[in-house]
């Protein structure tokens, strides 16, 4: 069955089964009573308390709520407000680099945070991975819940994760589509959150149930967006639900309808206790109908069964359950395709036998004009020359394919991970880079074309690039010459060398501007050569290098000179 609501199905029978829904409730019902004063109080700012059960049976409760309730009159249009990645410093831990500008998050649910910060921080120092933790709260306070265990979860080891549950009972959204993305990088977090919905409550939807809601597809960084399990709740029965899009389409209806039967009683505090009590014997989607004719799969029957259970059909008469179901359970196995062809960026073993030809090729072309010119000029070998070079643009496609999809997923990743996966990789990319990218480069001016660093580099080289510059890596005098050329992009400024050699023979007008960028080009290679940074196939007889010197040396004429021109002359022999 695809993850649309498999999993989720099994944690909420679970949950049932185990009593921890209602433990949870317990503990929540337990702190509202403690604070009923304030909870009663309207006038009153919101504010959230918190308070630990401990169990030594079953574990510790931590439990959240805000005061007043919060209930739909309460709530204004400046609830909706986000606040922006640059001010939740404390999350930082959930941007990566393409989405660091993207996450936001209720700016209610993290002021009341925020003012409990340095006490939570504390309580997180006491938390260990060995025991078992509820996290929960109502309305707001299940807001603060899921942020304090976002928090907890990051400061964890991985296996942590598993000993942390949160469940939040009438909770509004808690951020936007930039901050679901970003959790679902991390679907070990994701599966720590459950958020428990009665059909009859109009909080959690009212975050999207004005004019939010009239965008079928909410995906502006400005839209909330449901991450974790969902648990809808009605007379009828439980059913749950994992898909994003899924989840916002029924709090849409749901708390249109919700907000339509409160309409005069604005003040109501829906009570999860009686709803968790009703259904405390009942499995989920247990006793219902016959299906209808137009569903016809396994999954469209699942997705109809669950979207009964929570009692659309009731309160919206319109609505078509069959032609809902069969769109959720189509857009469930798109998602369950993409899953199943994620490429998995780490496992560098695939390219074994691209680079092992790669270096083949490279060793092979050391006795001729190096490997660069070999592939540039490979129209005009022989047939088995030819087939080797077809060999090796298959490999190359490989290798290129392989790292453009590894590093966008690296760079996709949150900071601190992205970070260590990045150093783990960088060698491997580094020669990737210094192999691979020349005979691209070979490629590009092949078809005639000018200024490849500028126009034709791709974006993923430089990214590699970045990666080793960010790395500070520690430089050392080399005393031989490097095997591969240490600057990826040496044969790219070859090659507009070579250009400008051509232009000192055109017009006087241009003739300026191409000495200058050949004198340039000289003192970089100089540059390179002091520091033992290109391989000694540059020199070879017939590579691009030694034409362009060739063609060069005659443009300037013998009494020209310059540190390159009194090495080529005299100290390339001696270039070890």
């Amino acid at each position: 069955m695809v993850s649309l609501y498999n999993t989720g199905l099994e944690l909420a029978n679970l949950l049932l089964g185990s009593d921890l829904l209602n433990q949870s409730w317990e503990a929540i019902s337990k702190l509202q009573k403690q604070n009923l004063t304030l909870l009663e109080d309207p006038s009153l700012p919101f504010s959230v308390k918190y308070q630990i059960y401990e169990n030594p049976s079953k574990g510790s409760v931590i439990a959240f709520v805000s005061s007043p309730n919060c209930a739909v009159n309460h709530l204004q249009q400046e609830f909706r407000e986000l606040v922006s990645s640059d001010q939740i410093t404390s999350f930082d831990f959930l941007r990566t680099r393409s989405n660091a500008s993207s996450i936001s998050i209720h700016k209610a649910a993290f002021t009341l945070f925020s003012s409990l910060e340095n006490e939570l921080s504390l309580l997180k120092q006491q938390f260990t991975s060995s025991q078992p933790l509820i996290v929960t709260g109502h309305s707001l306070g299940g807001s603060v819940a899921s942020l304090f265990t976002l928090w907890l979860l990051e400061s964890l080891p991985s296996y942590g994760a598993q000993q942390i549950l949160c469940i939040t009972f009438g909770s509004p959204l808690l951020g936007n589509n930039g901050f679901q993305k970003a959790m679902s990088e991390h679907p070990v977090w994701s599966s720590c959150f459950l958020h428990v919905v009665s059909d009859k409550d109009p909080v959690p939807g009212f975050l999207i149930s004005d004019h939010n809601a009239s965008a079928a597809t909410l995906t502006t960084p400005t839209w909330y967006m449901p991450f974790g399990t969902y648990l809808f709740g009605s007379e009828s029965g439980f059913s749950c639900f994992e898909e994003p899009q899924s989840i916002l389409e029924l709090m849409i209806m749901s708390s249109r309808c919700a907000e339509s039967e409160n309409l005069h009683n604005r003040s109501q505090v829906i009570d999860y206790g009686h709803i968790l009590e009703q259904l405390k014997n009942k499995a989920i989607c247990r006793g219902i109908s016959e299906l209808p004719d137009s569903i016809s799969n396994p999954l469209q029957a699942g997705t109809y069964l669950l979207l009964e259970a929570t009692g659309v059909g009731k309160l919206q008469e319109n609505v078509n359950l069959s032609y809902l179901a069969m769109n959720i359970a189509k857009r469930a196995e798109v998602q369950a395709k993409h899953k199943q062809n994620v490429f998995d960026p780490f496992k560098i073993s695939v390219t074994k036998k691209s680079l092992t030809y790669l270096e083949y090729y490279i060793k092979n072309s050391l006795e001729e004009s190096g490997y660069y010119d070999k592939y540039k000029t490979r129209r005009s070998r022989s047939r088995d020359e030819i087939e080797s070079t077809e060999n090796l643009i298959k490999h190359h496609r490989t290798l290129k394919f392989f790292w453009k999809r590894t590093v966008t997923e690296v760079e996709n990743l949150p900071l601190k991970e992205g970070r260590i996966r990045r150093k783990r990789l960088l060698y491997a990319a580094t020669n990737y880079r210094r192999m691979v990218e020349p005979l691209d480069i070979a490629e590009y001016y092949g078809r005639g074309k000018k200024d490849y660093v500028l126009h034709g580099r791709s974006e993923h080289y430089k990214l590699l690039e970045k990666w080793l510059a960010g790395e500070n890596t520690q430089t050392y005098q080399r005393s031989q010459a490097s095997s591969l050329t240490v600057d990826s992009c040496f044969w790219a400024y070859v090659e507009e060398a070579v250009i400008s050699c051509q232009v000192l023979k055109g017009s006087p007008q241009d003739q300026q501007s191409a000495r200058g960028n050949l004198i340039k080009f000289e003192q970089y290679v100089m540059d390179m050569i002091n520091n033992f940074l290109v391989s000694r196939e540059i020199f070879l007889p017939q590579s691009s290098f030694m034409l362009w010197w060739n063609e060069y040396s005659k443009v300037v004429g013998n009494s020209y000179t310059s540190p390159l021109t009194n090495f080529m002359n005299d100290g390339v022999r001696s270039y070890a």
